[in-house]
């Protein structure tokens, strides 16, 4: 396969309160990638470290956590420990050969919905970059 034919696969763990809101919704689905799978969780701190590396193991080549801005969130400090979570993760994924750019942290406020679907393009381009996940299996 070459790289123009490879379209990665991306997990995204959408918080419910800031980025499954009905009208990003409708962005998300128009404006994403073609293989985009999201999954809704009640804040972007469940998206803890069990799953950010089981859907790597499962076959994603990216994985984008959308929450909350800070100021914005309903369970401040669980915002809070997503970013930390996020953090503690990248060298982890580093020692075991996935490049760190395969995972990231977007917040957003619903009132940008248009500006975190260019996000999630912009995310999906670097992961076309960096090619499929050295354990993809091609599922997500």
């Amino acid at each position: 396969m070459t790289m123009e034919e490879f379209q990665p696969k991306i997990l995204g763990f959408s918080c419910r309160w800031c980025c499954a809101l009905p009208d990003l919704r409708g962005i998300l689905e128009t404006r994403r990638p073609p293989h985009f799978c999201r999954t809704e969780v009640i804040c972007s701190c469940d998206a803890n470290e069990f799953l950010v590396l089981k859907a790597f193991a499962g076959g994603a080549d990216g994985v984008l956590v959308g929450g909350c801005l800070a100021e914005e969130c309903r369970y401040m400090r669980d915002s809070l420990s997503a970013r930390k979570r996020i953090a503690a993760l990248k060298p982890l994924l580093e020692a075991i050969g996935v490049s760190s750019e395969r995972l990231r942290l977007e917040p957003s406020s619903p009132s940008e919905s248009a500006m975190l679907a260019e996000k999630l393009g912009s995310f999906a381009q670097t992961i076309k970059q960096l090619g499929p996940s050295p354990f993809s299996r091609r599922r997500c």
